[in-house]
């Protein structure tokens, strides 16, 4: 008799294991925001597509990618708590965490380099060699969350003593790319972009090389941050493995090329040190209010 209650326990139990695993809730899903890299939403989905799915394996739990169409907006879903993780540009890292506290834990790497540089361009047809220039043109900024495309240009014609309503004839604020196309298109005289955004079109075949010259570049700026909100900042261990599967994008690239896109060469660990020089134009430019 005492075989059989030890089988019935056996069996009992075998079946309840099972069950106890299923009731377990799935864990909830991680919103990854990113930018408009690419020149539309579906283009950007499928672009991005890979490395949310390598970090959801990485950290065992679902990645939902969401593209946001513009910096700006996507500072704002990353300090109202509508994204987890954010692939963003300096400047909205720096108003998201200013205004939120949300905190970098890596930077991109594009061709090895954890920077890369504003530029202004412009046909190379148009008379158009220094921001001497500019006076009485049409010109062009990125939107308002941009760092090459906004906050550093606008800072440098601050340094020059030159406001851009009253200096340029007509300003405007665009996407990047749209920038760069109606810049080769003499649409516009010039405008404000980075180049990384540059040679990606020229690559793709989308501006033609020769249609576009670059005529001022800025110091290196530090890249594109990964930032989580405040909440999930404060999780030690989960900002370890998210770090831990950051830095080993770069190794797996090598099976695995789609991880990211052409140049970009994995991530590096940062902080919010790294992003000074953002913060520090954002108060010259008084787009920042320094705290009490």
């Amino acid at each position: 008799m005492p075989r059989l209650v030890d089988l019935l326990i056996l069996a009992i139990t075998s079946l309840a294991v099972p069950a106890a695993v299923a009731a377990a809730p799935a864990a909830e899903p991680l919103r990854l925001g990113v930018g408009l890299f690419q020149p539309d939403k579906d283009k950007n989905d499928a672009t991005y597509r890979p490395l949310a799915d390598y970090l959801a394996r990485a950290l065992e739990r679902p990645v939902q990618l969401r593209t946001v169409d513009s910096w700006e907006g996507l500072a704002k879903s990353l300090a109202n708590g509508e994204t987890d993780i954010a692939l963003m540009g300096p400047w909205g890292y720096v108003l998201a965490n200013h205004h939120a506290g949300a905190q970098a834990v890596a930077t991109i790497l594009y061709d090895g380099k954890p920077e890369y540089f504003a530029i202004m361009v412009t046909h190379p047809a148009s008379g158009i060699e220094s921001i001497a220039d500019l006076e009485g043109r049409t010109f062009a900024f990125g939107d308002k969350g941009s760092t090459s495309g906004y906050l550093i240009p606008l800072h440098h014609l601050m340094t020059l003593g030159i406001t851009p309503e009253s200096y340029f004839g007509k300003v405007l604020h665009t996407a990047h790319q749209a920038i760069e196309t109606q810049v080769t298109q003499r649409v516009l005289d010039a405008g404000a972009d980075y180049n990384r955004n540059r040679n990606a079109m020229i690559a793709q075949g989308l501006i033609r090389a020769e249609d576009s010259k670059i005529f001022w570049t800025s110091a290196p700026l530090p890249n594109d941050a990964v930032a989580l909100r405040k909440e999930l900042a404060d999780d030690a261990d989960f900002v370890a493995r998210l770090r831990a599967a950051l830095v080993g994008v770069g190794p797996a690239l090598a099976q695995q090329p789609a991880l990211l896109p052409p140049h970009y060469t994995g991530f590096v660990e940062s902080d919010n040190g790294f992003y000074k020089p953002i913060r520090d134009a954002g108060l010259a430019t008084g787009k920042l209010q320094a705290r009490p």
